[in-house]
């Protein structure tokens, strides 16, 4: 073999060895960095669930029961929820004498469908509390006689359906939860002047039209009863919380959960733990859902020199028809069916 063959194996076996030489390169400064965000990737879910955990975990609480209520699984099983708002400024101080806001709420994983519904603050029933009826008042007076206990049980038997969960929560939590989201996107009806969480007159200022709102401002179009009744005031709080709802759902919103898990742990008291939200957050919330607000209509009437709410039959047995088929619906339309890769929608839903 002559030495020009020798030479031209040579430079084509050193050709062939850089293009290889190159080609391991190239993989290795994709795979290096790739590995590189799995394992930076690892250590912070791990350490945000950890957090997380921690934090939800902490706020756990168990409510007495004269009757122990079905287990269910969230990820199969339709699931509902008791939502109270305190206003109370003092951390971890949740006894306050009466529930200022109450939301039922129920979560099919099946139907992709969340249904809501605010009981007016007024709302005259009996209370229970273990096992008795103590009297007939105000619905929020049940958090005085026995705090989340008395309220479940109370809810329970005038609305004739479970109460899986309850979560209690200090209005600070919803201000630092919709700031640590970077604000929520609402319609506000009509331009309004209102006080801020400190009871300062005139501090928050709102036009009318989309916006994104942050956390005292939401607040304030929550609580405001300037604009309508006590009634309307549930309804704008059941939409908030849908708009908070679909802000954390966004995948921008993850590197926030740490900061929002704090916020919740020192402002929440509840009987979810960890596995049980997990346990949600694989339902219909991770796919396309519905969420559903429906307002009751009602009269006003006095008693005993208070002013109260008497909830209207035709209205209460409409939306206790659609709570109670919501709970009991195990599997999904085949209308839902076409629309299952469309993305998360949301209806609003009022009853009268």
């Amino acid at each position: 073999m002559s030495y020009q063959t020798n030479q031209s194996n040579f430079s084509r076996k050193h050709l062939n060895n850089q293009k290889k030489k190159k080609k391991q390169r190239i993989i290795l400064s994709i795979l290096i960095p790739l590995f590189t965000i799995i394992l930076i990737g690892t250590v912070y879910f791990a350490k945000l669930f950890a957090t997380i955990g921690n934090e939800i975990d902490a706020s756990f609480a168990e409510i007495d029961r004269q009757v122990p209520i079905e287990k269910v699984n969230p990820i199969d099983e339709p699931v509902s929820f008791l939502f109270l708002g305190v206003d109370n400024n003092e951390d971890r101080q949740l006894d306050s004498t009466r529930a200022d806001s109450i939301i039922y709420a129920t979560i099919n994983p099946m139907t992709h469908e969340m249904n809501m519904v605010s009981i007016p603050r007024d709302t005259f029933v009996p209370i229970k509390h273990k096992g008795e009826t103590i009297r007939f008042d105000r619905i929020n007076a049940a958090y005085a006689v026995g705090q989340e206990s008395a309220m479940v049980q109370t809810v329970e038997e005038w609305l004739d359906v479970p109460i899986h969960y309850y979560a209690t929560f200090n209005f600070t939590a919803f201000l630092d939860i919709i700031d640590e989201l970077g604000g929520i996107e609402m319609d506000v009806p009509v331009a309004i002047s209102e006080m801020d969480s400190n009871d300062r007159m005139g501090s928050i200022n709102l036009e009318k039209g989309l916006q994104t709102l942050n956390g005292e401002e939401a607040l304030a179009l929550a609580r405001t009863r300037k604009l309508d009744d006590d009634v309307n005031r549930g309804h704008r709080q059941q939409l908030i919380i849908e708009a908070i709802i679909k802000k954390a759902l966004n995948f921008e919103s993850l590197t926030k959960y740490t900061a929002i898990a704090e916020t919740v742990g020192n402002n929440m008291q509840t009987n979810l733990r960890m596995r049980d939200m997990t346990a949600i957050a694989q339902t219909g919330l991770n796919d396309s859902f519905t969420i559903s607000t429906h307002v009751f209509e009602w009269s006003s009437f006095t008693e005993r020199g208070m002013d109260l709410v008497k909830i209207k039959p035709e209205s209460f047995d409409t939306i206790q028809n659609e709570l109670e088929n919501s709970l009991n619906s195990t599997a999904t339309s085949p209308e839902s069916l076409l629309y299952d890769d469309e993305p998360t929608t949301s209806k609003n839903s009022t009853s009268n």
